[in-house]
């Protein structure tokens, strides 16, 4: 549960926009062409979800979206 209180914080969000931004720069920058394009879209998900705050693992490790224990 730890990973997900990390994940809850700014830093965890911060890092999340962070990981998307970079997969995204790698992805059009480094790879290119046909997979360069489909690794920028995958790196759309962590950066929407840092955005919107989202905790995509949450469910995962017992919490929902938003990384709030379930009841």
């Amino acid at each position: 549960m730890s990973f997900i209180k990390l994940m809850r914080t700014p830093a965890g969000r911060t890092a999340r926009i962070a990981a998307g931004a970079a997969i995204i720069a790698a992805g059009l920058g480094a790879i290119r062409g046909t997979n360069g394009a489909i690794v920028a879209v995958i790196g759309l998900v962590p950066l929407i979800a840092g955005v919107t705050n989202l905790c995509l693992v949450g469910p995962a490790f017992g919490a929902d979206l938003w990384g709030r224990p379930k009841v």
